[in-house]
């Protein structure tokens, strides 16, 4: 059983490693880290997404001894990671189109079985619209023949390589290159789009989880309890992209902590369908703080009724994964 790290500090947002005992730091605070994902790559500044992959990588490599397939969907971290001629991955590691990730990462987990190769282990990543999208229908395969893969979703909310349009997993209101700004009811339709790790959870798979780089700790945590289980496993990740979503570079890791806070982000673990631990907040902050910083929702800002649904659905996550627990209950 794992126990979530506190800090005395307040009002910041660094991570403390060198206030922590060696054993409890992340992996990206050892010298024994593989940097799968290393230095070179071309993402924008602030990226979640690039953030999201060194350390989930990493921490899958620790948990398997570095012996790892990576499996990549066509998308913003194919795009930036390798250029041709070049790449940043320092791990075997293929490309494949923007919506079979999961059957091409299948395909290589049964070669490998084929081969007698047990020990090497596989994952693949891909962002929302290659993978609750365009991707769903392998997705799903994999999930159904529970296929030994890790697949990881970077949600960025839209599909940012292309031009920032939009995906099953752009938020209400928002605009995008094709939901934009204008008319009766502006930016992306209400009650639309798809939960995906819910989904997952239906196909009672051994293991689900969300995780957001707001909690890096609980993000790495996550990635290798899901290495040490064999089978189909899904970690959905929320990484703000601060080109798409009109943000700040340095305002990354504050939006992501916000959208956990506000309950539209809830983080927790699955196992064969069953939710068996959702991490708490101390206090619900209003919507109203995490939208405020983002262009892409300037309108709804403006729109009192915009901003009451959006509040009902933080609500509705607060009550359904049950997040406001004091202390003592954590």
């Amino acid at each position: 059983m794992t126990q979530r790290v506190r800090f005395y500090q307040t009002g910041t947002f660094t991570i403390g490693n060198r206030l922590l005992d060696p054993e409890k730091r992340t992996v990206q605070a050892t010298q024994e880290r593989s940097n799968s994902l290393t230095s070179g790559h071309r993402a924008c500044q602030g990226c979640g997404e690039a953030l999201g992959a060194r350390y989930a990588v990493d921490a899958a490599m620790r948990a398997c001894g570095d012996n790892l397939v990576c499996v990549n969907a066509t998308g913003c971290l194919e795009v930036f990671s390798t250029p041709y001629p070049e790449s940043s991955w320092q791990v075997p590691w293929i490309h494949s189109l923007f919506g079979n990730a999961p059957a091409v990462a299948s395909g290589v987990a049964a070669a490998l079985r084929a081969r007698g190769k047990s020990a090497t282990r596989v994952i693949a990543q891909g962002g929302d619209g290659g993978t609750v999208d365009i991707g769903f229908g392998c997705l799903s395969g994999m999930f159904e023949r529970n296929d030994d893969v890790l697949y990881i979703c970077y949600d960025n909310e839209a599909y940012m390589n292309t031009g920032v349009q939009r995906s099953s997993r752009t938020p209400p209101g928002a605009r995008t290159a094709t939901t934009q700004a204008v008319g009766e009811h502006p930016g992306n339709s209400f009650n639309q789009g798809k939960n995906p790790a819910l989904i997952a959870m239906a196909h009672e798979i051994p293991y689900v989880a969300t995780a957001s780089v707001a909690d890096l700790h609980d993000l790495e945590d996550k990635i290798t309890r899901a290495m040490s289980i064999s089978g189909a496993r899904y970690v959905h990740i929320h990484v703000p992209c601060p080109l798409g979503w009109g943000a700040q570079p340095c305002e990354t890791i504050k939006l992501a902590r916000l959208a956990v806070e506000t309950g539209l982000f809830p983080l927790y673990e699955a196992v064969d369908g069953e939710i068996v631990k959702a991490t708490p907040i101390r206090s619900q902050r209003p919507v109203a703080e995490y939208l405020g910083p983002q262009r892409r929702l300037a309108h709804v800002m403006k729109d009192e009724e915009a901003l009451a649904a959006i509040q009902a659905m933080a609500d509705r996550n607060i009550r359904r994964f049950n997040l406001l627990k004091t202390d003592a209950e954590a």
